[in-house]
């Protein structure tokens, strides 16, 4: 029979097969029998692309199209055969859907899974599918219409996306759990607040340290706690806060709810427009440290009464003997003059004198040490000053040691007393020679040294240029224990009565107070190196000329000039006022810097003023001289001190016309040093 007129014709080999299938045995019979609305419908179904196939009749007899077969795992043989034996395995499923599309109505089934056997494998996999009624002329359902599409790639995406999905949910919640217990059992406080430091939130640490609870600071200011000492700095750390920037280790007192503080050390960060903040209670370290620092200052203060102690002891012991000389001397002179023995006097003047030299000379190496000389701080070449210095040195030393110089060419000047740089030097190469009793090689050295901030550091200076000075010997050495206490006053390891034990610490002393160091490098049985560091003087080369002493004039010279005298010590204010007059001097004195000055507002002619620096009432000598240089400008001063700080004689830099002339004096230094100033123009 052939095909109806108008009704489409399938191509394909499923349409082929189709043809070519003997229908006659199957309950739809001959294709040439069919009715028009099963050709219409079977060619429909076979020129299709899209899975579908066509069940028709009571017999459920399947016309399947050539994408149906591969979907479901069927093969050709499926043509013809009965719907329900092809999915007989999962009839219980499909046959409701059959039934129901038969009864008129459409049916659907979603993600429906079917265990496929391809290639010989079997797996799941995953169908929707959906049967719809095919009617005849005389709309009665003769059929239905199947399709089918695998879903297995959505369904398998699907499950993988709700596993993902558990596990992220389940991660979440771990998570949410784990901050809610660290919240909940950190020791260390957090805070989270808005960046103008409203608390938002707070963890129950806060109670433990400071006795707040959370609904207690939730609302306040995070500044209001704080100590008002402490909140100008907090405010800084919120402007750091505010540019995006993490602030840490900032360490505030905060108020416990008792009204005391405690010390928090906080870390803060910002994010998503709040603040969190941990802070670490550091109240007991702050007690510790405190506790170590009042601990290391009652051991200094005990070094410092130790050190004090040993400093007394040995200045009583020495100003004692030479008090014994110097009393008794002039008892025995007493004596002599009572007796009429006059010709025996000179030997105990000479005794007296000579014990009181050496307590001046005494109390001149405690002021060094001290770092209180009065000091005279000039560009210096050290070289020259090496230089001129050799003969004396080469005296002192003796025929067993070997001198030597090794003089750095192109040596930057140092600014420094020459004068008390040739005893510190003249004390080191003593020493160094004191160290080869069976004799050696004593070298002297200059050199220039800049000093990086490693270097300083471990020299206790400031970085920069200096000049070095080092002395070395091949003598005895010294142990690590004598290096470390080399510098202190009295120490000494000669035997008792051969040394006192102030040269070094004058030295130390002198290169302190002159912006300096010295520095011990040794070793026992290999010898000593003592290297004095000075600083450098930064200006004209030329400056470092060095103006030898004038020469003294002898004792009874006339004088002509008008001198003021100021000294509130009585006896060496008339001592110093009948000297010059001895010597023809028109002198005034004054017991105070207030007399003196009304003397000189008065108007009364002065051509020198000698004022002792440490004056009572008030006014001392540096302040009398300058104000009477405003009336008086170009007045020379002489300043005669025992001990001054530098600072009250203008730190060594003295104006023209100045001079400082140290106590306890030579009468001819005293003499001499008013007759040199007289005589400047």
């Amino acid at each position: 029979m052939a095909e109806p007129a108008g009704c489409a014709v399938a191509d394909g080999d499923m349409a082929v097969a189709a043809r070519a299938h003997d229908w006659s045995r199957t309950p739809l019979g001959p294709r040439e029998h069919w009715p028009p609305e099963l050709h219409l419908a079977a060619n429909l179904v076979l020129a299709c692309r899209f899975p579908q196939c066509l069940v028709w009749g009571p017999a459920l007899t399947a016309i399947p199209n050539a994408g149906y077969l591969p979907v479901i795992g069927f093969d050709a043989t499926a043509m013809g055969r009965s719907f329900r034996t092809l999915w007989e395995p999962h009839w219980d499923v499909v046959g409701p859907y059959v039934a129901r599309a038969f009864d008129g109505e459409s049916a659907f089934h979603e993600d429906f899974p079917l265990d496929v056997c391809r290639q010989g494998v079997t797996e799941r996999r995953y169908y929707t599918f959906s049967c719809s009624p095919v009617r005849d002329a005389g709309d009665r359902v003769v059929g239905l219409l199947a399709t089918v599409v695998e879903t297995t790639a959505k369904v398998r995406a699907e499950q993988h996306m709700r596993e993902v999905m558990a596990s992220l949910e389940e991660e979440v919640a771990a998570r949410a759990a784990d901050r809610n217990r660290l919240w909940q059992l950190c020791t260390d406080l957090i805070v989270v607040m808005r960046k103008d430091a409203g608390i938002m939130a707070a963890n129950p640490a806060w109670a433990v340290h400071l006795g707040w609870q959370e609904s207690e600071l939730v609302g306040r200011s995070f500044t209001e706690l704080l100590h008002p000492n402490d909140r100008s700095m907090t405010v800084d750390a919120c402007r750091v806060l505010e540019r995006g920037a993490t602030v840490r280790d900032l360490e505030a007192r905060f108020r416990h709810r008792d009204g005391g503080y405690r010390w928090l050390a906080w870390t803060a960060v910002p994010a998503d427009g709040l603040i969190s903040a941990f802070g670490r209670d550091i109240t007991v370290e702050k007690e510790q440290a405190e506790a170590l620092r009042q601990a290391e200052e009652r051991l200094r203060q005990s070094q410092k009464m130790e050190a004090v102690g040993q400093l007394t002891g040995g200045l009583a012991h020495d100003f004692n003997n030479l008090l014994t000389s110097i009393l008794g001397s002039l008892e025995l002179l007493a004596a002599r003059v009572r007796e009429g023995q006059l010709e025996h006097g000179q030997r105990h003047i000479q005794a007296a004198q000579g014990a009181a030299r050496r307590a001046a000379a005494l109390t001149h190496r405690l002021l060094a040490f001290s770092r209180r000389q009065t000091l005279d701080p000039r560009p210096t070449d050290l070289n020259r000053l090496v230089e001129d210095m050799i003969e004396l040195i080469g005296r002192s030393m003796g025929p067993a040691i070997a001198l030597h110089v090794q003089t750095a060419s192109g040596l930057w000047p140092a600014m420094v007393d020459a004068n008390q740089l040739e005893n510190s030097l003249l004390n080191l190469c003593i020493n160094a020679s004191d160290a080869m009793p069976d004799g050696g090689r004593l070298t002297i050295e200059t050199a220039n040294i800049r000093l990086d901030a490693q270097a300083a550091k471990a020299r206790e200076l400031a970085p920069g240029p200096y000049v070095s000075l080092a002395v070395i010997d091949t003598g005895v050495g010294m142990s690590d224990d004598v290096i470390e206490h080399a510098f202190d006053p009295f120490f000494t390891t000669k035997p008792t009565g051969q040394g006192t034990g102030l040269g070094l610490s004058m030295v130390y002393g002198f290169a302190r107070q002159s912006g300096g160091q010295v520095r011990a490098y040794s070793e026992a049985g290999r010898g000593t190196t003592m290297c004095l560091y000075l600083p450098r003087y930064e200006g004209a080369a030329h400056a470092s000329e060095r103006v030898p002493p004038a020469a003294l004039p002898a004792m009874g010279s006339a004088g002509t000039g008008r001198v003021l005298v100021i000294d509130d010590e009585p006896s060496v204010r008339s001592l110093v006022a009948e000297l010059l007059r001895e010597q023809g001097h028109v002198v005034r004195e004054c017991g105070n810097g207030a007399a003196g000055l009304a003397l000189l507002q008065s108007g009364e002619p002065v051509d020198l003023l000698v004022t002792d620096v440490g004056l009572p009432g008030g006014m001392n000598g540096r302040q009398v001289a300058d104000a009477a240089r405003v009336l008086r400008p170009g007045l020379r001063v002489l300043f005669i001190t025992g001990y001054a700080a530098n600072a009250v004689v203008g730190d060594g830099q003295l104006e023209p016309g100045m001079q400082v002339l140290t106590k306890p004096f030579e009468v001819d230094a005293l003499l001499a040093r008013v007759d040199n100033m007289l005589g400047e123009d």
